[in-house]
């Protein structure tokens, strides 16, 4: 089926900022040389330029590549800045990131074992 991203088998996401210049070949050269992935794998790649308003998705469907582009015309994406390349996430934390959510939710303040003082 044209573009079902639900096939993935895994959903990496690209931490920083992409040209968004980039068509098919440039996003694949990016995949293959930049993070050493194989961009013909059951997999979605997805990225977003500076702004963060936009995105880009790519996904090899056996016989092509489709690029899915996104534009929030009110809004911001909540990308994962971090100094990662790039990482998996899951399905639950694509939507959320659709929906405008951060996929890393906030750390709670853990507790300490005070027995160990005693």
């Amino acid at each position: 089926m044209f573009g079902d991203i639900t096939q993935a088998n895994q959903i990496y996401i690209a931490c920083g900022y992409t040209d968004m210049r980039k068509s098919i070949d440039g996003l694949v050269l990016l995949i293959k040389q930049h993070w050493a992935l194989n961009p013909f794998q059951n997999s979605l790649f997805l990225f977003c330029g500076r702004r963060r308003d936009r995105m880009k998705a790519l996904l090899w469907e056996g016989d092509g590549f489709v690029l899915l582009y996104k534009r929030l015309e009110k809004g911001r994406f909540q990308w994962p800045t971090s100094a990662e390349a790039v990482r998996t996430i899951t399905s639950q934390q694509l939507r959320w990131l659709l929906e405008g959510l951060c996929i890393d939710p906030p750390k709670a303040v853990q507790k300490l074992d005070t027995s160990a003082w005693i």
